[in-house]
């Protein structure tokens, strides 16, 4: 499964780049492995899984990762 997230600009994008690459390089499973990819202001989330169940668990932890990194963001800008 790919799916792709559009940011509001580069900077934001990179900053969740690097947030979920930790996750991507101490995956707890071996039944999914993902792929990221940064083109300007797009972040492509490439999700390979053995079994559907694996897939909507590494889809779900994937999304809720980049919207807390981005709550995170938001949170910052109002300090």
């Amino acid at each position: 499964m790919e799916f792709q997230i559009e940011f509001e600009d580069k900077n934001q994008a990179e900053i969740v780049m690097k947030a979920l690459e930790p996750e991507v390089d101490s995956s707890p499973s071996e039944r999914a492995t993902v792929e990221l990819n940064l083109t300007g202001k797009v972040l492509d989330v490439n999700i390979t899984a053995s079994d559907a169940t694996s897939l909507r668990a590494s889809v779900n932890s994937y999304l809720r990762w980049i919207i807390l990194s981005l709550d995170v963001l938001n949170v910052n800008k109002l300090i």
